[in-house]
């Protein structure tokens, strides 16, 4: 979390003292619903539904355009573990496409892991950054595609002029403690498809909508579930909203400052951007010729600055997705994704080595948000040396 304050404490107290915690029942055309009316506007979609967390809101999106059991959906190596876990809570299956040295999803592996039971593609803004989108979107038109943006690490980036989630067919966003804003917990639903919103919303509120313009929706009512925003959410995301802009133009401007000396540096390369603007600035990652010099880096600096190697990054890296590669995809066989496949699903530890090699390779930075610039570029000359 990068800012928070009297605004945030003082919406809180509002809604304490209306004791309207929750968005219906009384909470009907509250600071949820605002809250969603100016997240929707200013990423350019027509919709959003506030989640308890960025993994539901990602779930919400794949059942919202159709995608279920026996379909794949094609997900990057390099992800919270989140992003694997929602095709299978629909009950399909998670393919892992490598990443490149982007970090991003690889556009070329993506369309040579596509099969007649592809679905979606699921790429993913890690650590603030943007995936090539157009490639992206080119892929999926050619075959047919949906694509859902996984944006839970890069709230508010953009690309080529677009805020993420407003390119592909829906998109996720999470507000949990480390993200751009915050609400401890939290996610969001953003499409412009009406059909998408009417079902993420029929599924996050048990099948009642009893709030919001889809009072009466087109889309046939299904069981859903409880995965709703409290009032006291909506209200602390309602004034981050408004923050947003100047932590990216603060973080962006760090991480600008920081790139132009490390540059120079003949020890390691800078990570390429798909969209060096649109990135939110939050990480700065650096590209080693070996696994063995990136651990040196960290070993003569980790006390300068935050900083992680992604290979050492537990539930980000496919490898350490057990319950995936061992292909247990539910509590019970019956609701297990792998059962409906029923096909041959072959995961390995080793089957994107392109991305292990990348991610043992890459150190990256956190950017110092609260350091003034001539703080970081001092610590950028310290780095690059």
């Amino acid at each position: 979390m990068y800012e928070i304050g009297k605004a945030e404490i003082d919406a809180v107290a509002k809604v304490i003292r209306s004791g309207k915690l929750m968005r219906d029942f009384g909470g009907q055309g509250g600071w949820c619903e605002r809250f969603e009316a100016a997240l929707a506007e200013k990423v350019g979609v027509r919709y959003a539904v506030t989640t308890c967390s960025g993994t539901t809101a990602l779930i919400g999106c794949l059942l919202g355009l159709g995608v279920g059991p026996g379909d794949e959906v094609i997900v990057p190596a390099y992800t919270f573990i989140a992003t694997a876990l929602a095709p299978l809570a629909v009950g399909a299956i998670p393919i892992i496409a490598e990443i490149d040295e982007t970090l991003m999803i690889d556009p070329a592996d993506v369309e040579r892991k596509i099969t007649r039971y592809t679905k979606a593609i699921l790429p993913v803004h890690m650590i603030g950054r943007t995936c090539d989108m157009s490639a992206i979107m080119g892929i999926a038109r050619r075959h047919k595609l949906f694509v859902v943006e996984d944006a839970c690490q890069a709230v508010g980036g953009s690309y080529r002029g677009r805020r993420l989630c407003s390119i592909g067919h829906a998109g996720a966003y999470s507000f949990n403690y480390y993200k751009n804003i915050s609400c401890g917990e939290g996610g969001a639903v953003l499409t412009s498809r009406r059909d998408v919103y009417e079902r993420a919303l029929i599924y996050h509120d048990g099948a009642l909508t009893l709030y919001t313009s889809a009072q009466h929706p087109r889309e046939a009512l299904f069981a859903g579930t409880k995965i709703r925003a409290s009032e006291i959410m909506g209200a602390i995301l309602h004034e981050q909203l408004k923050r947003l802009d100047r932590i990216l133009a603060r973080l962006r401007a760090r991480a600008a400052a920081m790139r132009e000396i490390l540059a120079k540096s003949g020890r390691f390369a800078l990570n390429p951007s798909n969209d060096l603007a649109g990135d939110c600035g939050s990480n700065l990652p650096l590209l080693f010729e070996t696994p063995a010099a990136a651990l040196a880096f960290v070993k003569a600096h980790k006390k300068r600055i935050g900083m992680m190697r992604p290979y050492d990054t537990g539930k980000h890296c496919y490898w350490r997705w057990d319950a995936i590669l061992n292909q247990r995809g539910s509590h019970h066989p019956q609701l297990d994704a792998y059962s409906f496949a029923r096909r041959k699903i072959v995961y390995s530890e080793d089957m994107c080595p392109r991305s292990r090699d990348v991610m043992a390779r890459t150190i990256a930075l956190g950017v110092p948000y609260k350091a003034t610039l001539a703080e970081v570029r001092a610590l950028a000359r310290k780095l690059a040396v």
